[in-house]
């Protein structure tokens, strides 16, 4: 019966190291926090900007159905431009990605 309680308890401090290991590996995996925020904002910028392209688009297909194709026109323009901004940001953030992971 002792033995069995003794091998539990080395089981528990080999999974407890090991969990330890796995948390400190993780945290320096993180980075800073400073790039972390940067990453986090690249983020929020492109969902911002393809949410905007996803509205103008929608707008500009609502302005074709009605007729009227020149705000159709400006519309697509609109979201073309927003497009290219959440490219613009989702490229930044890749960017901080290939320096993290080089």
């Amino acid at each position: 019966m002792e033995n069995k309680v003794v091998t539990q308890k080395k089981e528990d401090s080999k999974n407890s190291s090991k969990e330890q290991s796995n948390d400190s590996s993780r945290s320096e995996s993180k980075g800073s926090t400073s790039e972390n925020l940067k990453g986090i904002e690249n983020h929020k910028q492109a969902a911002k900007h393809h949410q905007d392209a996803a509205k103008n688009h929608l707008d500009a297909a609502k302005f074709h159905e009605a007729g009227d194709h020149e705000k159709a026109a400006a519309s697509t323009v609109k979201a073309q431009g927003s497009a290219s901004l959440a490219n613009e940001a989702s490229r930044e953030d890749a960017k901080s990605h290939a320096i993290i992971n080089s």
